[in-house]
């Protein structure tokens, strides 16, 4: 038997080895289990990325659910995170249920849990799910016909429709439409590809056709990953802004004209100063351990209050569940705002960055320099290393231990541990040592005021920390 354990955000495993038919109906088994002990609708909204055999995943665990008397409201085609979130709101469901690896790569296939209020699940109840999955699923799910199911336990969902009206009804489309902006997307054969060809079908659309391989490309959206949207961008010498998505469409890429990557935390203060200052909006700010420090300098300049917690979007959307919260986000394009439901979304991220340039008439350039008046210049950096398990155990331990004084000429004033281990040179200079929670990878985060401290502060660490015997 295979022991199933849910990461940071979901199951993820590899097709074929871990990730079967059988392993995913014994986890929609626990969650069936589960749902009908909880005082919610007994009902799931249910969908697919673009990833191979999602279709066959996700009528699997419908089967299932419908064995355990769980109506389940089905997605026609392949449909983003984003789109089961809401439609769970929508649908008044108890849960939403997605299969997707959302950036891993291509080999990779998962499962991700949605709370009725449309956003991830807690984690002490993905717990509760995790501690009763089954050796093996006791039911006989190979036998339901789903197309002869009574509508009372399977009906057919438009999600990407309804999506659809969600963003028309929330965002100025034609005063996007109608400025001189020159837009493009790239949807890294991800599941944002329809929805957008929808919404926008007049400007640069890449890789959007459906090819479950990706390429062979993790469908991540950060720089390393969209090399070939940047130069596109470049050699267009036309285009205004870049939006890149990931595999499910929640996490957010973006380029300015220039295509210079603009990372998560320059969005997040954008975001931040848009909402505020453009269009009078306020609330609390939620962010990840990983994000910039120039977030309290904006939160401290529009007197905002600031939570930081845990990385995990969870984290974030348990305050946004229960609070007034203007912008959660992460580090890694994981981005919620206001008005939409607690959950990331790179297309509703990217959406509101474009009606921003097309309302004010600016550049992302001359946007983020307006950030920068109130924030000050900084650059950040991030580096995965892929190292040994003992290797990183060490690296961990001594961080524990406090046995990192210095690295390099960078003298370390303070440290924090609240996910990983914060070690800050000044207020403005910062590294971070972090295990991944998805993936076999210790990572390295840097930032200071320009690329090229950044830059050193990460080969500096690397010197000291392979410098281990």
């Amino acid at each position: 038997m295979t022991k199933i354990k849910f990461g940071t955000d979901g199951w993820r495993a590899i097709i074929a080895q871990e990730f079967t038919v059988d392993n995913v109906a014994r986890v929609a088994e626990a969650t069936a289990k589960w749902l009908l002990t909880q005082n919610l609708p007994k009902s799931v909204v249910l969908g697919h990325d673009c990833r191979f055999a999602g279709e066959l995943f996700a009528q699997t665990a419908a089967k299932v659910f419908i064995t355990n008397g769980i109506k389940v409201f089905l997605a026609k085609n392949f449909v983003s995170t984003p789109m089961v979130s809401l439609g769970t709101v929508q649908y008044k469901a108890g849960l939403g249920i997605i299969i997707t690896a959302s950036h891993n790569p291509p080999s990779y296939n998962g499962y991700k849990i949605k709370a009725h209020y449309g956003g991830p699940l807690g984690p002490e109840l993905v717990q509760e799910i995790e501690d009763i999955i089954p050796e093996k699923a006791s039911v006989n799910y190979l036998s339901v016909d789903l197309s002869n199911t009574p509508s009372n336990l399977l009906e057919n969902a438009p999600l990407e429709e309804n999506y659809i009206k969600h963003v028309e009804a929330n965002f100025d489309i034609n005063a996007i439409k109608k400025s001189n902006l020159i837009l493009a997307y790239d949807s890294m054969f991800g599941a944002g590809q329809n929805v957008m060809k929808r919404l926008f079908p007049e400007i640069y659309h890449l890789h959007s056709d459906h090819n479950p391989g990706f390429h062979g490309q993790a469908p991540e959206p950060i720089h390393k990953n969209l090399i070939e949207f940047s130069n596109f961008i470049k050699e267009k010498k036309n285009v205004s802004c870049g939006l890149a998505t990931d595999g499910d469409a929640d996490r957010i890429g973006l380029y300015d004209s220039e295509g210079t990557f603009i990372d998560s935390h320059h969005i997040i203060l954008l975001l931040i100063h848009y909402l505020v200052k453009y269009k009078n909006k306020t609330g609390k700010v939620a962010t990840a351990f990983s994000t910039t420090v120039k977030i309290k300098n904006m939160c401290k300049h529009y007197n905002l209050p600031l939570d930081v917690v845990k990385i995990g979007f969870k984290y974030i959307c348990g305050i946004m569940v229960n609070e007034n919260v203007l912008v959660g986000g992460e580090e890694s394009g994981g981005i919620a705002i206001k008005g939409h439901i607690p959950e990331r979304d790179g297309i509703w991220m990217g959406l509101t960055i474009w009606e921003f340039m097309a309302k004010t008439g600016k550049t992302l350039k001359e946007l983020i320099d307006e950030v920068y008046e109130i924030t000050g210049k900084f650059h950040f950096e991030r580096n995965d290393l892929h190292i040994t398990e003992a290797l990183k155990i060490k690296v961990l331990d001594n961080c524990k231990n406090n046995a990192y004084k210095s690295f390099g000429k960078y003298v370390v004033k303070q440290v924090d541990d609240l996910d990983g281990y914060k070690f800050f040179f000044d207020d403005n200079t910062w590294l971070m040592i972090r295990a991944s929670g998805t993936e076999p990878v210790l990572r390295i985060y840097a930032e200071a005021n320009t690329k090229e401290i950044a830059f050193d502060i990460i080969n500096e660490t690397k010197k000291v920390l392979f410098s281990i015997h």
